[in-house]
């Protein structure tokens, strides 16, 4: 049991919400797993039940766990607060939260791609192609592949020689951090096919293909989202 000191300062729920991180860190807990009901956390910390529940509503608003009614409670992501650096975790409606970055990805990324066939070097262009091969790779062995795909993406980003572009490259990464935690990181096989489109149409100069198949990358990701949104609801 974590023995905590109620005495101090800083609210209950707030201090056992960062102990449960902790746990969720330290356990490990793996994203996608679920982690012990309310009851046994209750018990192992110490504390009642409306304190864990509290803990839990705090760290599913930072976009950390996900409660799915009648199957428990899950983790999504263990990245904290520090690697939020917009401030997206404040939003509730995830889904929502995602299709709005798909809006923002298709106004920038198409054009990022378009201008990478012009300024990416010969080594980022075999460094895209080696996290073209490695993100498939991880999905076919099951594996987690999130932080390759945000190389992909932010490779490039760089490719488009724009330094405006690299400032906003944050929001593409969470974009796509946001869809990998929704989607449990499964891709779908259309989406990987359109990452190695926009690769080869990189590594052509093809700016009209690299554009195209970008678009077509994003679509497919948001109707994903779409689905899963339609399903909820439902």
């Amino acid at each position: 049991m974590y023995q905590l000191d109620k005495t101090d300062k800083k609210l209950l729920g707030s201090r056992i919400e960062d102990a449960l991180l902790e746990y969720i860190l330290q356990a490990p807990v793996e994203v996608g797993q679920k982690i012990p009901n309310e009851f046994e956390l209750a018990e192992q910390f110490g504390v009642g039940r409306s304190t864990i529940r509290e803990a839990v509503k705090g760290l599913a608003s930072r976009g950390i766990l996900e409660v799915r009614r009648g199957a428990g409670t899950y983790v999504i992501s263990t990245r904290s607060v520090e690697d939020d650096p917009l401030g997206l975790s404040r939003f509730q409606d995830k889904y929502q939260l995602a299709l709005e970055l798909f809006d923002v990805r298709l106004m920038l990324e198409p054009e990022i791609a378009a201008l990478a066939c012009e300024g990416a070097s010969e080594e980022e262009l075999n460094r895209l192609k080696e996290l073209c091969e490695e993100i498939e790779e991880l999905c076919r062995q099951g594996k987690d592949y999130i932080e390759k795909d945000i190389e992909f993406h932010t490779c490039i980003a760089r490719c488009s020689r724009n330094r405006v572009v690299e400032i906003l490259i944050p929001v593409i990464n969470s974009a796509v951090i946001t869809f990998a935690n929704l989607t449990h990181r499964t891709l779908i096989s259309e989406t990987l096919d359109t990452h190695r489109a926009v690769m080869d149409a990189i590594f052509r100069k093809d700016a009209v293909g690299a554009r195209c198949a970008m678009i077509m990358h994003l679509t497919y990701n948001r109707q994903a989202i779409m689905r899963m949104l339609d399903e909820n609801r439902s």
